[in-house]
């Protein structure tokens, strides 16, 4: 099948910052946009530049980095790379989707209120197909050939699975993610709304991307831990309600779930920031634990890269390529 591949940037909101987002999508044979199976979406870290080191070069680019995750899925899959709109310096601040953090983008809590992080998935996704389609479309009629709408043939196909990886930085949008999740999840089954079982609605059942927060949380299959690290406290989640709020939304729902962290001694053995593998730990810990009242739905994995080879800078970008997704 083939594939549209580009780069675009998208605003959350009139006259805001600009979201860089590289996408390499599937195209059915009609020359229209074709629903997925999955959206697989990669938020990256901060900006590394002059190492004079050509794969840093080239795994700092976004373009790139979608059609290298669009061919590590199973599928037919859509890939999504995501920059963050502002920076201090170097540094990516993820503000928009995780309002509560410093100047230089650390996180001071992770909140939920609001669903930002899903809201704000939900908006460029649906910035971008629309762009997209707009683009394929002219170029469909430019060569006379027929337009179908992606939808229409799609509707006895599942709603699409939402994959979500954060690398480096990145990790603090997965983080939030995870902690809105929990909230939902919680808030839903407190007011007794039925939207744990099955997924998404019927309403978004046949679109290409989900069309709001609560799709966005619903459809998410995998969450995954790319070298996440940070020059603080708040790599991984180790507040123990939000993991047991995620284990009880995997048991009431009739999906599984993946928590996969992905780790090279980069950052698990930095002997100046010990906190990152102590959270990873805990986070693991506590995973496994809330995982037992799971069935086996609740699918954990720690994977290790690079082990016995000294920390570099070279290896955590390298990890995007060697990198196995469950």
């Amino acid at each position: 099948m083939e594939r549209w591949t580009g780069v675009l940037h998208i605003p959350l909101s009139r006259g805001g910052p600009l979201f860089r987002v590289a996408a390499s999508l599937i195209v059915a044979p009609s020359e229209a946009l074709a629903v997925p199976r999955a959206n697989a979406i990669l938020f990256t870290g901060d900006r590394v530049r002059g190492t004079g080191e050509p794969s840093i070069e080239r795994l700092s680019n976004a373009a790139y980095l979608a059609g290298l995750l669009a061919g590590k899925l199973a599928g037919e899959a859509n890939a999504w790379v995501v920059d963050s709109a502002c920076f201090a310096g170097p540094f990516a601040v993820y503000q928009e989707l995780v309002p509560s953090m410093n100047t230089i983008g650390d996180p001071e809590q992770y909140d939920p209120t609001g669903l930002p992080a899903a809201a704000g998935v939900a908006n460029i996704l649906a910035h971008c197909t629309g762009q997209i389609r707009n683009m394929v479309t002219r170029d469909s009629l430019k060569d006379s050939k027929s337009i179908e709408d992606p939808t229409a043939s799609q509707l006895s196909h599942s709603p699409p699975r939402t994959i979500i990886l954060g690398f480096s930085k990145g990790g603090v949008v997965v983080n939030q993610l995870m902690t809105e999740l929990s909230h939902w999840a919680s808030k839903s089954v407190k007011g007794s709304v039925d939207v744990l079982q099955g997924g998404t609605a019927p309403l978004t059942h046949n679109l290409l991307v989900p069309a709001t927060a609560s799709d966005v949380l619903s459809s998410i299959s995998e969450f995954h831990y790319v070298d996440v690290g940070l020059n603080c406290a708040g790599a991984y989640i180790t507040d123990h309600a939000v993991i047991k709020g995620i284990a009880n939304y995997v048991c009431h729902t009739s999906n599984n779930l993946c928590v996969a962290l992905h780790g090279t001694p980069r950052q698990w053995s930095d002997p100046n920031r010990p906190w990152i593998r102590a959270e990873k730990d805990r986070m693991l810990r506590l995973l496994h634990e809330e995982a037992k009242r799971c069935g086996g739905r609740l699918l954990l994995a720690e994977k290790k890269y690079f082990d016995g080879r000294p920390p570099s800078l070279l290896m955590h970008f390298e990890i995007l390529e060697a990198m196995d997704i469950c």
